[in-house]
């Protein structure tokens, strides 16, 4: 008997945030290089698993990419695991491992026959599907990748109808399988579309982990609104078949067309909802005081507003103003409220956004500079001075936003890294 694949004590529940890779992904919109390396310090702060953090076959990306490298050696990240997606090609990993120093890759491709026809037509069959992620594995691994995630795009409609109206259940798990024999470390089933729903996800995680006993992965998009219960029944999926689950989310649940797994949707429904609160599944190491500052900064950095109805950090997420229930939250709060916003890090007295905002930045001086960095306690010895001064000027143009105190810290302490992560080579 295979033994099942537990990285703790028993299977839990452990986060990778897409935001980076999927969620920068929003028609539209998106987010500076240097939004993105704050977005993984506060991850990291947050006590995230994993972040997506971007595209290492994709050159705008290299120095961004290597400059996140190269801060999570000088500590500027903790803990948190750094990974890069590419296609399941040859030709991307070596592309990736060339430009860059990553050491963990999620390898991508789809298993719907749907996707399989209307991607590639004629030209690749299912077989050579198989044959391409293999390959890409296989040099992944060679190559010395430390872990190696294999995605199964469209993972929910693999078992969708064939063109002799037959079912084709059994592919993924074939597809599955040769990823674990060639050196695959976990499997992502993506619910691509949002097509899947509670129970239909559940029954196809646990019979998948159950078979391959490997890690799942559980990546939903919000195409019909599933995408939190899905990520959630799905995980509680792979945990029932012995298994570790990961959960793909974005901050805000950001991402491609209606969004992914929202980040705090998720924590709260692995934390506090009938059946799973005490059940203590999730990774222990996540900390919801981080919700509030990360969902007003990724906010802020896409220019997208947080909906005043958005779970846990929308403005009235914690407003009550029917006569039944503001008597009952004024004579106890947990008639109405299943969570604090202390446990969300909400400020007792909600300080604007604009109250945060440093005005020193692209236009801006070195007196004005120095004075702006007393305030929140950084001193600058005088041969640096002029360099940071450069670089929180290009900073400011870099984000075509006026800078926060954090950014402007970490221009400071780590102003190599700033320079490298926000330069892009044509």
């Amino acid at each position: 008997m295979i033994e099942p694949i537990v990285r703790g004590d028993k299977p839990r529940v452990y986060l990778i945030d897409v935001t980076n890779r999927d969620g920068v992904q929003t028609a539209n919109i998106g987010l500076s290089k240097l939004q993105k390396t704050m977005l993984n310090h506060y991850l990291d702060q947050m006590g995230v698993f994993q972040s997506e953090f971007g595209f290492p076959a994709l050159e705008h990306e290299t120095n961004y990419i290597n400059a996140n490298l190269d801060l999570q050696k000088r500590g500027f990240f903790k803990n948190i695991r750094l990974e890069g997606w590419v296609r399941a090609t040859v030709e991307d990993v070596y592309k990736a491992l060339k430009l860059t120093k990553v050491e963990h890759l999620n390898i991508s491709i789809s298993t719907s026959l749907i996707m399989t026809i209307g991607k590639f037509g004629n030209k690749i069959n299912r077989d050579d599907i198989l044959k391409m992620m293999t390959e890409a594995v296989d040099a992944a691994r060679e190559a010395g990748v430390k872990t190696i995630g294999v995605n199964a795009e469209d993972a929910s409609r693999t078992a969708a109808e064939r063109e002799d109206q037959g079912y084709d259940e059994d592919y993924l798990m074939k597809f599955a399988l040769a990823a674990k024999k060639h050196g695959a470390d976990r499997i992502r089933y993506c619910d691509t579309l949002g097509y899947d729903h509670a129970n239909s996800i559940y029954d196809s995680v646990y019979m998948l982990a159950k078979e391959v006993q490997l890690p799942i992965e559980l990546h939903c998009h919000n195409d019909t609104g599933y995408a939190v219960a899905n990520s959630v029944e799905g995980a509680m999926g792979a945990l029932d078949a012995g298994v570790d689950a990961y959960i793909n989310v974005t901050v805000n649940g950001m991402g491609e067309r209606a969004g992914n797994a929202d980040l705090v949707s998720v924590i709260l429904a692995l934390t506090k909802s009938r059946g799973l609160k005490d059940k203590d599944v999730l990774d222990p190491n996540v900390d919801l005081a981080m919700a509030w500052k990360i969902a007003n900064y990724v906010a802020r950095s896409f220019g997208v507003p947080i909906p005043i109805n958005q779970v846990g950090v929308g403005s009235n997420a914690f407003a009550h103003e029917s006569g039944i229930h503001a008597d009952g939250i004024l004579k106890d709060r947990k008639n109405y409220e299943i969570y604090s916003p202390e446990e969300l890090g909400i400020p007792n007295e909600l300080t604007l956004e604009s109250g945060r905002i440093i005005t020193t930045g692209e236009y801006g001086g070195l007196k004005g500079l120095k004075h702006v960095l007393s305030k929140i306690n950084v001193d600058l010895t005088p041969e640096k001075e002029r360099r940071v001064l450069q670089l929180v000027q290009l900073g400011t143009a870099h984000n075509q936003k006026p800078l926060l105190p954090d950014e402007l810290r970490f221009i400071a302490e780590y102003p190599d890294e700033a320079a490298k992560l926000m330069t892009v080579t044509p």
